[in-house]
């Protein structure tokens, strides 16, 4: 789908808002700002975990209170270490995970072709064998802890609309194959199976198949409560405000007290002021998600199986996932960081514009209401990779940033690298997704 008409825009916005006197637009049924996992979460069990007072010595300190950084804690508390994480606001309620679509991928963010032209075929075979795994292995710990996250397994379909974007899809899993990923679940659609399968009219696509979605939001938190079993501690609203790595211990001052550590994990997503000189690998943008209202009988009949996720192959792209009660959760609409002094006006007219590209693509449910609207902060690195490791520049230091858009399986995976970081025991791979592979 093409973007829509600057009047497009406007008849959107003018169709799905008014105007407020806190800068927001809504129509009655409709709500900004407010993640869907948040809001239909039940206000009276979430959980409230204690700020960080007076001074504490623990082995890892855990900077990052959303599902990574809650992942990060439950594999370091159940491997037996003492941690402490520190959120500077409410748990898993940042820009991160709980404003995402809660999808677990089985590859990153990127053209596989393209990755294996940068750092080479066998470096980029593994990075998705990784992915993949860690994906798998996430739906497996959810399930071996009975975290009640939605958890559920789909397809996945990544489809083009144009001959030129179709021939870029069809070189990606030809790529893939000639590497030797002919494991991965992977196949082509022709335009006739994908229209069978989605009810959209392209040219093809990839399916791929036992991907899965869950509730981020109680993922995290479900972790975070396994971590604290395991005896972590989990502190709240406890900004961490300045980081000093010494020769034997790492020292940090919180809001309300110190801590000691032996090693530091930043999982903040983007590199805090704290590592300015970190910031050129990454830059920052907003994306935006809508959520729909049930589809009616009519429309359900128009728009297929209903049994998978999808995504496009616009720049930037659209995801879309089905949630319960027939509803429509879409994404996209990517742009550079917006200021928050105009987060509202923009949030509004990107969710006019969502509403319009979902029409495109399934112009059955063209007129659909939208019941929510909420935008995320997203950090992506330069080569479309993510960061999980140390770095040369900073002792007794890991990190876990630049998740782009790479699924909420990559939480896993940084637990996973990060964990053998510490303990001094790399996997074969594990450099692929640290800072060396482009220092």
């Amino acid at each position: 789908a093409g973007s829509p008409s600057r009047m497009s825009c406007a008849i959107l916005i003018l169709k799905y808002a008014i105007q407020t006197p806190l800068g927001l637009q809504r129509m009655s049924s409709l709500r900004y700002g407010i993640p869907f996992w948040l809001d239909r979460f039940p206000k009276r069990r979430v959980p409230d975990y204690p700020r960080h007072r007076g001074q504490l010595d623990t082995e890892v300190a855990i900077v990052g209170g959303g599902l990574t950084g809650c992942a990060i804690a439950y594999a370091f508390a159940a491997a037996g270490m003492r941690v402490a994480l520190f959120e500077r606001d409410r748990l898993a309620q940042g820009m991160g995970a709980v404003r995402s679509l809660g999808l677990l991928r089985h590859e990153p963010d990127a053209d596989f072709s393209e990755v294996a032209a940068t750092y080479g075929v066998r470096a980029a075979r593994r990075m998705w064998q990784d992915t993949r795994r860690a994906s798998l292995d996430f739906a497996s710990a959810l399930r071996r802890l009975d975290l009640r996250c939605d958890l559920e397994i789909q397809d996945a379909i990544w489809f083009a609309c144009a001959s030129d974007r179709e021939k870029r899809l069809r070189q990606d899993l030809h790529a893939r194959r000639e590497a030797g990923l002919s494991q991965d679940g992977a196949s082509w659609l022709t335009p006739a199976a994908l229209k069978r399968e989605t009810s959209v009219s392209g040219v093809g696509g990839i399916k791929t198949r036992d991907v899965a979605h869950i509730d981020p939001y109680r993922a995290a938190l479900g972790l975070a409560s396994a971590a604290a079993g395991k005896g972590a501690a989990i502190y709240e609203r406890s900004a961490v405000e300045r980081v000093r790595a010494g020769r034997k211990k790492v020292e940090i001052r919180t809001e309300g007290g110190s801590v000691s550590a032996d090693r530091i994990v930043i999982a903040t997503g983007f590199p805090s002021s704290e590592f300015g000189a970190l910031r050129r690998h990454f830059d920052l943008f907003h994306t935006y998600m809508v959520q729909t209202g049930s589809l009616t009988a009519a429309m359900r009949r128009e728009v297929g199986r209903r049994a998978a996720m999808l995504r496009d192959t616009d720049a930037p792209p659209h995801f879309l996932r089905w949630a319960r009660d027939d509803r429509v959760m879409f994404a996209g609409g990517d742009q550079p960081a917006v200021p928050d002094r105009a987060r509202p006006k923009a949030l509004v007219q990107r969710t006019g514009q969502l509403m319009y590209e979902l029409s495109v693509h399934f112009p059955a449910i063209s007129g659909i209401p939208a019941i929510s609207g909420w935008d995320a902060a997203v950090a992506r690195t330069r080569d479309g990779l993510p960061y999980f490791g140390p770095h040369r520049n900073y002792a007794r230091h890991l990190f876990a940033l630049g998740h782009g858009r790479h699924g909420a399986g990559l939480a896993w995976l940084a637990a996973r690298i990060l964990l053998r970081a510490h303990l001094g025991e790399p996997a074969r791979g594990d450099e692929w997704f640290a800072f060396a592979r482009t220092l």
